[in-house]
């Protein structure tokens, strides 16, 4: 009889897991292994295979320039970008979780971002790069230093798309913060006070180690997103200039998409999902440590 009921119950929770399943092997399981398959082949415009070439495109990107290239600017966009979206963010977290008179009204002007898309934020910040009109360098001019060319120089074009993209992640990583912020115990702070703690002091001792889960939680997913940033790339610079931003998921996009080299681009998507694997274990394998659950 107890075996029986476990089958039942296995039969039971497949049927209410079904539509998730279908849905997850459609649109995630399916297109994996369908990447894995055709980074072993060469393909037709089309995407269909014509001949099987093992490793070989693995050894093609690996030997190339230009995709070595895009791997540097990655892991450089990544630096650049997420201690400058972490820092920015926990410093509006904290100094929107102090109780204020119209303390609301900043906490919605700090998560505005979130709810602007990729391209109208990839637009506005076009104009402000602009090298005739945009406000960055009309203030440059202003204080008597040459112009620059944000987008086109390659000394400040993946600066200058770093910086546009912290502005764009600020929205959602401000609201966690702001979140796990709200979430900590207050007697904490109440027994601080009495003991006579400074402002640093309870924030160094009991914030930030409090805030730690929420840390892991927003730099892990702040580090994949990195890693998978493609919209503004393609509005501010389509990959250049000199392939100085061309990072890897556009150039994906391109060897797939314009170059229609399927097999290539295969090889380089399971290149960055190995790239996002082994970068979130690292993470769970060290900064969990740091972690410091209530």
């Amino acid at each position: 009889m107890k075996k029986q009921q476990r089958k039942m119950n296995l039969v039971k929770g497949l049927i209410f897991l079904s539509p998730s399943i279908i849905l997850f092997s459609i649109f995630i399981f399916y297109p994996m292994i369908r990447t894995v398959y055709l980074s072993f082949f060469l393909t037709t415009q089309a995407g269909a295979t014509t001949a099987f070439v093992g490793m070989q495109n693995y050894i093609d990107i690996f030997t190339s320039p230009l995709f070595l290239k895009s791997l540097t600017s990655t892991f450089l966009f990544v630096l650049y970008t997420l201690p400058g979206t972490i820092i920015i963010s926990l410093f509006l977290a904290v100094i929107a979780n102090e109780k204020l008179k119209g303390v609301g009204f900043f906490r919605m002007i700090f998560s505005s971002s979130m709810g602007i898309s990729v391209a109208a934020a990839s637009v506005f910040w076009l104009f402000l790069f602009h090298p005739s009109i945009g406000f960055f360098n009309n203030i440059l001019a202003a204080i008597g230093f040459d112009k620059i060319g944000w987008l086109t120089d390659t000394s400040w074009a993946l600066l200058s798309v770093s910086l546009s993209t912290i502005w764009m992640n600020l929205g959602f990583t401000f609201l966690i913060l702001l979140g796990g912020l709200q979430s900590i115990d207050s007697n904490l702070y109440e027994s601080a006070d009495i003991d006579g703690a400074g402002y640093f002091y309870k924030l160094r001792r009991i914030t930030i180690p409090m805030l730690s889960p929420t840390l892991f939680f927003v730099i892990t997913v702040s580090i994949i997103n990195a890693f998978q940033t493609f919209g503004q790339i393609d509005m501010l610079t389509k990959g250049g200039p000199s392939n100085e931003t061309n990072l890897i998921v556009y150039s994906i996009y391109r060897e797939a998409f314009v170059n229609y080299q399927y097999g290539s681009a295969s090889a380089q998507a399971v290149v960055l999902f190995i790239i996002i694997l082994i970068m979130t274990l690292v993470q769970f394998k060290v900064g969990e440590r740091k972690v410091h659950y209530q």
